[in-house]
C-alpha cells in the first residue's frame, strides 16, 4: 500500500496570493498515480486552494498531514506547494487562512508525524520557501533528525525562496521531469536520490538550492519508467561478459549496415547482429565501450571487440549474484 497527500494552496485570505501551486498539485498527483506502464503506484488525496470558496484551512492541511502518516504502510508521501516561513522558533507550512507565518504548521510537527509513523518509508517533499530547514535540531541547525525510514526532499535552504518560472514551481517542474523518467535508473527505478540528483544537476551556484535529508537502509522507488534496456536483455550481460574484465570479440558479421564498406567481407549473421543489437543498446546507455575503435561500428568492422565500463561491470555483478 502507498498513499500519497498532495497540496497546492494559491489563495491565501491575509497574504500574498500565489499562481502555481494548484497547477503543481495537480501534475504531481497525476505522475504519482500511476507507473509509466499504466499500472497503480500511489493512491493519492488532493488538496487545492484556488479561492474564497475553495481553500485550505489549517486544521484541514494538519488533519490530512496527520492521516497520511497514521496507520501502517509501505509509503506515505507528503508533497506541499504553497508559501512557507521561517523565524526564530523554526520553519512553517502556511495554509489560506493563516494571518501571520507562525500561524502556519510547525515544519517540527510534520516531521513529528513522520518520524513516529508505522508506514515502512515516509517522504516529505516541500516546494516553499525557507523549507530546507525541515528536519533540523531545535538544538542545532546543522543537525537532521530523522527516524529511520524518513526521507526529506524541500525546494530550497532554510534561508532561501523558492522560485517560480512561467507559472509553475522550477523545483517541482523538474521533479515531475525525473519522475516522467530523467531519473530513472538502468531497470526504471526512480527513487529519492537519483531525483535530488537530477534537480541538483539541474540547477546552478547562483540558482535555490534544493535540500535532501534522508536515514535510511535502501531507498524506495517512487514510480516505475520504462527502463532504456530491457530487464530479459540486461540479464544477459554476463552471458556476454561471464567473468570480470572480460572483452567480447566482434567482427563484421556482427554488424547489419553496410554502406561505405568492403563488399568483399562476410555477410551478416542473424544471430550475431541479434547480439549486437544488444551490446549497442549497452553502449548508448554507458555499460559498454568499443576497444580500439571510435564507435562501435568501426570495432565490429576493424575485428575489435567491446568491454565492460566501470558501471558495465557494477551491472555484470549485480546479475551474476542474481540482484537483477
Amino acid at each position: 500500500m502507498r498513499k500519497a497527500l498532495v497540496v497546492g494552496i494559491d489563495y491565501y485570505e491575509h497574504v500574498t496570493p500565489l499562481f502555481g501551486c494548484v497547477n503543481d498539485a495537480h501534475t504531481v498527483k497525476t505522475v504519482l498515480d500511476r507507473n509509466s506502464d499504466g499500472t497503480v503506484n500511489f493512491g493519492t488525496k488532493l488538496l487545492t486552494g484556488t479561492g474564497p470558496s475553495d481553500f485550505v484551512k489549517r486544521a484541514q492541511l494538519r488533519d490530512g498531514i496527520r492521516e497520511l502518516f497514521a496507520g501502517e504502510c509501505e509509503t506515505a508521501l507528503f508533497y506541499f506547494a504553497g508559501h512557507g516561513h521561517i523565524e526564530s522558533t523554526g520553519g512553517y507550512l502556511i495554509a489560506s487562512d493563516a494571518k501571520s507565518g507562525d500561524e502556519g504548521i510547525p515544519l517540527s510537527e510534520v516531521v513529528a508525524f513522520a518520524n513516529q509513523s508505522s508506514a515502512r518509508n515516509r517522504i516529505i517533499i516541500l516546494d516553499s520557501c525557507h523549507s530546507g530547514v525541515a528536519g533540523n535540531s531545535a538544538l542545532a541547525s546543522n543537525v537532521a533528525e530523522l527516524k529511520e525510514g524518513t526521507t526529506i526532499l524541500t525546494a530550497s535552504t532554510a534561508e532561501q525562496y523558492a522560485s517560480e518560472k512561467n507559472g509553475a514551481g522550477v523545483f517541482t517542474t523538474l521533479l515531475v521531469d525525473a519522475l516522467s523518467g530523467a531519473a530513472g535508473n538502468l531497470v526504471g527505478d526512480v527513487t529519492p536520490g537519483s531525483v535530488y540528483a537530477h534537480i541538483d544537476q539541474s540547477l546552478g551556484p547562483w540558482d535555490q538550492r534544493p535540500v535532501f535529508k534522508t536515514n535510511v537502509k535502501s531507498f524506495v522507488s517512487l514510480r516505475r519508467v520504462q527502463a532504456p534496456v530491457a530487464l530479459t536483455e540486461l540479464q544477459r550481460i554476463t552471458e556476454f561478459f561471464p567473468k570480470a574484465g572480460d572483452e567480447f570479440p566482434l567482427d563484421p558479421s556482427f554488424e547489419p549496415e553496410r554502406q561505405g564498406a568492403d563488399l568483399s567481407i562476410p555477410a551478416p549473421n542473424p544471430v550475431n547482429t541479434a547480439k549486437f543489437a544488444i551490446l549497442q543498446k549497452y553502449n548508448r546507455v554507458g555499460l559498454v565501450v568499443p576497444v580500439d575503435a571510435p564507435h562501435m561500428w568501426h570495432a565490429a568492422m576493424g575485428n575489435k571487440a567491446c568491454r565492460l565500463t566501470v558501471l558495465g561491470e557494477h551491472y555484470r555483478r549485480l546479475v551474476e549474484q542474481g540482484r537483477i
